[in-house]
């Protein structure tokens, strides 16, 4: 059994989700679980709804709403002969769902509201995809993770229940894909115990594959991309990328911690736990090798990979007392760290001061400064950058500095890290 996972970009319109069923014809005899996101800008919406729903703005909550079921709606009557085939019936009752949720009290609980919402893009993007393929001679067949992926009630960031989860696969997925070969099924969501549907964090649709892939004990896990494979730089910002062809578990880790956006973070573990083969391949090109990633280390070094993080804000600070940074400081630190919901991309301390790199639009500053400005003088710095080299040189570090004042330089034998402002 195969893992299959398409994200939002492989089946943004007609045309994508016709090549979809053009790479599954490549695999005409193979058991194929199909894990997907959201279609297009979909969760976007949906999150625009969830704020408006907040916020009790009935005005742009129906009109997002009648914006997203008209995208729907054309896609479907782009991709089906006649208005009678049972798709239409399934995404209208999706949209009811939607827009009756308006009558129902906001409970306050901004992330379980969040969930509920969001999660109905791969609803519908899974339905439509099922459907198409069933409509061209596929047997296809549509399972519902929210009964597959258990989890708890942390809700936009839950976290897995792998006992219960492996339970419920075992039982559903493996005899329904002897049957039918081809399974089509949701990423980036999951349900508690009492059915409540929750997300698995942003981009989560990449660790759903490893979940369903580790449970199945597939034989290996392949991610649809547009771009040829895991390059060594961001093609938007850096020019003549490399493919990285074979990389280790241990190195795609460390490339998806320091912020590479090919995959999720917590997609490589379940992966490495069973020796399972990740491949990122093209969609507009599927017969090319792309990027493996496995056990062997060999290649791991052969190419230097670059990643920049922009709008970073570096913190830093000092106790109003000139007590040393010590490991008390640094508990109350973190622990007020967290509750202001700020993850740390890189961090570093001397005796009297606690320096640490944020996205400047992932956080609120004056929440941050206001809970620790009682014990702490905090001074920062907006608009800088966070370069990370991987297998670096002095060369490559002379190059990807220039031009820049150096606030921060932190590294270890493989990995080069620079907080970085432009020079006036």
């Amino acid at each position: 059994m195969k893992v299959f996972k398409f994200g939002g970009a492989s089946v943004k319109d007609a045309s994508a989700i016709r090549n979809v069923s053009k790479i599954m014809s490549l695999f005409p005899d193979e058991e194929i679980l199909v894990v997907l996101s959201a279609i297009g800008k979909t969760t976007n919406k949906l999150e625009k709804i969830h704020q408006a729903y907040q916020s009790m703005d009935k005005l742009t909550f129906l009109k997002t709403i009648a914006e997203l079921e008209k995208f729907h709606i054309d896609l479907l009557n782009e991709l089906f002969k006649t208005h009678s085939n049972p798709i239409y019936n399934k995404i209208e009752v999706v949209f009811d769902h939607l827009k009756a949720k308006f009558n129902l009290p906001y409970s306050q609980n901004f992330s379980l509201e969040y969930d509920q919402l969001v999660s109905l893009g791969e609803v519908l993007s899974s339905y439509i995809l099922s459907a198409y393929l069933s409509e061209n001679d596929f047997s296809a067949m549509w399972i519902d993770a929210l009964e597959l992926i258990q989890t708890d009630n942390n809700f936009q960031e839950a976290n897995v229940d792998w006992k219960k989860t492996e339970i419920a696969i075992s039982k559903k997925i493996l005899p329904k894909i002897k049957e039918n070969k081809l399974l089509i099924t949701q990423g980036f969501i999951g349900a508690t115990a009492d059915g409540k549907s929750t997300t698995l964090g942003r981009e989560g649709s990449d660790y759903s594959a490893a979940i369903f892939a580790y449970c199945c004990n597939a034989e290996s896990v392949t991610i649809w991309k547009d771009v040829p494979g895991m390059l060594n730089a961001d093609p938007k910002y850096f020019e003549n990328t490399k493919k990285l062809d074979k990389i280790s578990y241990k190195e795609a880790l460390e490339l998806s911690y320091y912020g590479a956006s090919v995959i999720h973070p917590k997609t490589i573990k379940p992966l490495q736990n069973k020796g399972i083969p990740l491949y990122v391949k093209s969609f507009l090109e599927p017969l090319n090798e792309g990027t493996t990633i496995h056990a062997n280390k060999e290649n791991d070094k052969l190419i230097a990979s670059f990643i920049v993080k922009h709008n970073q804000v570096l913190f830093s600070f000092t106790p109003n007392d000139f007590s040393f940074i010590v490991e008390e400081n640094l508990s109350t630190l973190f622990k007020g760290l967290s509750a202001c919901s700020a993850k740390i991309n890189l961090m570093q301390n001397s005796a009297l001061s606690f320096s640490i790199l944020l996205d400047e639009l992932k956080i609120n500053k004056e929440k941050i400064l206001d809970y620790f400005k009682k014990e702490y003088t905090i001074k920062y710095n907006e608009g800088l950058e966070l370069i990370t080299i991987r297998h670096y040189d002095e060369q490559i570090i002379s190059k990807m500095t220039k031009g820049k004042v150096i606030l921060v330089e932190q590294k270890t034998r493989e990995t080069a890290r620079f907080v970085v402002k432009n020079k006036l």
